[in-house]
């Protein structure tokens, strides 16, 4: 009885067996990641949702090692909790059974500071009060001396005083903050004060702790975006645009190039490739759920522009292509 042979690495597996529609769409997307990638074109990355908290760092950080991540764009959220997660992992808590939680069982775990992100539960004092204390030094120093810098700026240099090194519960191979601030890549975090430390420093600046022009803006973000765009784009087939989940992680970045062509009159080049994995629908005008081809029309993606749409769970496709990119 002849028997197929085992395929002996992720990327063998795909091939073997995502050969249609999602999974398809998956494999097609890797291997235009892969190619992109040999005309010597960077690749930004943007994250929303929570995929620190997903512990996509464990392939992530390998990407950004390895030179097949130039650039990434992400939410407040995700830039604080891959470093959440690096020093207080131990004292996270999962919750399988999330879906049957009553509003009194939510009330149960407010009172044990015990935030909750679907099945998983950041500590609070565990995790924020303690990157907290490390970053208020930070801001507070700043202030005093009327420095000012990005949100992740003040995390790289944290990361790099080793400070928090003793505190390290996972592997620090398995943050990508921790391997993009070794890198010293470029982050945009547009909106940044929607997130936990971002509430902290409106909070300090009440208090007058710190002065609020300490850190710089969204605007200012879109300034530093802009220049790294015109530095790179003439590299290989341009630079790519690959999309987790929607938002303003993907929103903010993807509209340097319109910004740059209509409002600056640059004449730069459309993005390079595009990719998004996303369970969004193009219902209600949804800007997470438009197909790629509308973004054609808005300057942002030409006609030839190589397009892959994912409609799956980032968390589980988002590993596996990235899987695929790194050959395992």
């Amino acid at each position: 009885m002849l028997q197929t042979q085992k395929p002996k690495s992720i990327s063998e597996f795909m091939l073997t067996h995502y050969r249609h529609f999602n999974a398809a769409a998956l494999v097609d997307a890797a291997k235009g990641y892969e190619a992109h990638l040999k005309t010597g074109g960077p690749m930004l990355v943007t994250l929303a949702g929570a995929m620190s908290t997903a512990e996509l760092g464990i392939s992530l950080a390998e990407m950004i090692r390895q030179n097949k991540v130039h650039a990434i764009s992400c939410t407040g959220a995700n830039l604080e909790e891959d470093i959440f997660n690096l020093v207080a992992h131990e004292h996270y808590v999962r919750i399988p059974h999330y879906r049957d939680l009553t509003a009194q069982d939510e009330r149960k775990l407010l009172d044990k500071h015990l935030n909750r992100v679907t099945d998983t539960c950041i500590p609070e004092e565990e995790a924020i009060r303690r990157i907290e204390k490390a970053v208020l030094s930070e801001w507070t120093q700043a202030s005093e001396k009327n420095e000012r810098y990005f949100p992740h700026e003040f995390l790289f240099r944290i990361l790099k005083s080793g400070k928090l090194k003793e505190s390290y519960q996972i592997p620090p191979e398995h943050s990508w903050m921790l391997a993009a601030a070794e890198k010293n890549i470029p982050i945009f975090v547009p909106g940044w004060e929607d997130s936990t430390l971002g509430n902290i420093f409106a909070a300090r600046s009440i208090e007058k702790k710190v002065n609020p022009l300490t850190m710089k803006s969204g605007i200012e973000y879109m300034m530093s975006l802009s220049s790294w765009y015109l530095q790179e784009h003439s590299k290989g087939s341009g630079i790519g645009f690959f999309q987790i989940g929607g938002g303003i992680a993907g929103d903010f970045p993807i509209c340097v190039v319109p910004m740059l062509n209509q409002d600056l009159l640059k004449n730069v080049p459309f993005w390079g490739y595009f990719c998004q994995i996303s369970d969004s629908t193009t219902s209600y005008g949804s800007y997470s759920g438009a197909v790629p081809n509308e973004k054609i029309t808005w300057g942002k993606l030409d006609a030839d522009t190589p397009k892959y749409i994912i409609e799956s769970d980032a968390s589980i496709v988002a590993p596996l292509l990235f899987s695929y990119v790194l050959g395992w």
